[in-house]
């Protein structure tokens, strides 16, 4: 059973910093890669960025040159920096794998951006 534990998030002004880290359950970051989404109320689920195992990243056009995803394979720890927050990057982020055929999700952090 894969586990994800995501932390990191909190209430920030616009132009704030927050880094989000998620913990997994065993070797998911080398063996299957790992990513980001967040859900805005009212919105749908959005990609925000992924890491595969071997390095590289992709990052939605909506937060590129401002959010970077990184990972420390030895602490199967995937992270997200968001840099110069906007109140539209207000949302409920969730961490996510995809192994064997079946993702898995954290239990999500919220992220507040007030203007």
């Amino acid at each position: 059973q894969v586990q994800l534990v995501e932390s990191g998030g909190g209430l920030v002004q616009a132009g704030g910093s927050l880094r989000l880290s998620c913990a997994a359950s065993g070797s998911i970051l080398s063996i299957f890669g790992m990513g980001w989404y967040r859900q805005a109320p009212g919105k749908q689920r959005e990609l925000v960025a992924t890491l595969t195992p071997s390095g590289n990243t992709n990052v939605a056009d909506s937060v590129k040159g401002r959010f970077t995803i990184s990972g420390d394979n030895a602490k199967n720890t995937v992270y997200l920096q968001m840099n110069s927050l906007k109140p539209e990057d207000t949302a409920v982020y969730y961490c996510i794998t995809d192994v064997a055929g079946r993702r898995y999700w954290g239990q999500g952090t919220q992220v507040t951006v007030s203007s």
